[in-house]
């Protein structure tokens, strides 16, 4: 039987993340880097793939507003989704697209699905996320048993923000993932997987960086964003959405 192992939330992609990937024997990385619209992410993806190392593009979206943001991630998307709507409007956006969604770090601080949210969605969700190195042990076995609870299959991804990070993590799926469409319906049809998190000193302190590096996303790159830049590329009113997520834009 085929298998394919998959980080299935990067950040991060350059030549070195590659070499990193490659050389852990993973197969594929889902590159959703933050406030990147859909176009940019996949013209990067496809050029970085090659035949031994698929890169699938996809989009963690921020739904809701800052202080009340809830991160769902989407593979397999046509048409771009902005970030700032309302989780409603973006899950029906995916279920239109028929979109692989997942949720990333479930129940972490003010940023993720709580329960609630994974009871409400539970028949649009594909995959909730048990494990990534920012994550605390607790965190990880919250998940864990959110994931239980409501029957939704496992992932477990390097959420890499850090090129450093990439090779630690990875989803080992009982099936050939050859292109995105691949990718999709392995999450969909909930073929069989495992997790793999390793377990070396070296990647106990990647983690800890990543760690850091979550405080430094969550201070001063957030106040950099709100008061000195302008307009978010993946903001729903920018002129690239043509309108068409006013209606559910939170902004």
């Amino acid at each position: 039987m085929p298998t394919t192992r998959v980080d299935l939330h990067v950040k991060v992609l350059d030549d070195r993340v590659v070499r990193r990937a490659k050389a852990a024997g993973v197969d594929v990385l889902v590159y959703a880097p933050h406030f990147t619209r859909l176009p940019d992410v996949r013209e990067r993806a496809a050029a970085f793939s090659d035949d031994d190392l698929l890169v699938v593009p996809a989009r963690e979206v921020f739904t809701g507003s800052w202080r009340d943001r809830k991160h769902v991630l989407a593979v397999g998307l046509d048409d771009p989704v902005p970030d700032f709507v309302t989780l409603d409007g973006a899950f029906a956006e995916f279920r239109r697209q028929d979109a692989a969604v997942l949720a990333p770090h479930p129940g972490f601080l003010n940023v993720s699905l709580d329960a609630a949210d994974v009871e409400r969605f539970r028949d649009d969700l594909d995959a909730v996320e048990t494990y990534n190195p920012k994550l605390l042990g607790y965190h990880a076995e919250r998940s864990r048993s959110l994931a239980d609870a409501y029957d939704v299959p496992a992932f477990a991804s390097s959420y890499a923000h850090r090129r450093e990070t990439v090779g630690g993590v990875w989803t080992e799926f009982d099936a050939a993932v050859d292109d995105e469409a691949d990718l999709v319906d392995a999450l969909k049809s909930g073929v069989d997987r495992r997790t793999y998190v390793g377990r070396s000193p070296r990647h106990r302190t990647r983690a800890l960086v990543e760690k850091l590096h979550l405080a430094y996303e969550n201070t001063w790159e957030k106040v950099d964003r709100i008061l000195l830049s302008g307009m978010e590329p993946t903001h729903p009113r920018h002129i690239a959405y043509g309108g068409d997520f006013d209606d559910v834009a939170v902004y």
